[in-house]
């Protein structure tokens, strides 16, 4: 991921404790923070998809579609980069823009895990960079969101 912040567009990092659900693994703990999400981020994903599809961006459900019927590697409809013991990378490339979501799972010397979502998104056009402001406020809750749904079992 570190290739990526020079000339990103948007770099952000988020990060929650682990307490007392150790020890962990970073494949469970994707599932948890984005499959099945809260019901208003359910909601604004499909306010999204609304605006977006006018514009030839692939719907949440036609990414899901489309990963599923080629067998790839997934989290939600997010298509899977690369995965180790201890990070998921996620991400996408398109005509407008390009993401990166790295999930890390981290074990501190005293043995607490923290696990620590960096997002990264190089935009191509003017219609990516509009899309970036536009959705980045719903972004930072998304993501704390997620967090928080992977810290608790």
């Amino acid at each position: 991921m570190a290739a990526w912040y020079q000339a990103a567009d948007l770099a952000d990092a988020f990060a929650v404790m682990l307490e007392g659900l150790g020890p962990n693994d970073v494949a469970s703990l994707a599932e948890r923070a984005l499959r099945n999400p809260a019901p208003w981020v359910s909601t604004a994903l499909a306010v999204r998809d609304l605006a977006v599809r006018p514009f030839g961006v692939l719907t949440s459900g036609e990414m899901r579609s489309r990963l599923e019927r080629g067998g790839r590697d997934r989290v939600g409809f997010f298509p899977v980069l690369s995965r180790s013991a201890r990070e998921i990378v996620l991400g996408e490339d398109d005509r407008h823009l390009d993401f990166r979501l790295s999930l890390l799972l981290d074990t501190r010397d005293d043995g607490q895990e923290i696990l620590t979502a960096t997002s990264v998104v190089r935009c191509h056009t003017l219609f990516g960079r509009a899309y970036l402001a536009a959705i980045h406020p719903g972004h930072v809750l998304v993501v704390r969101s997620a967090l928080a749904r992977a810290g608790r079992r």
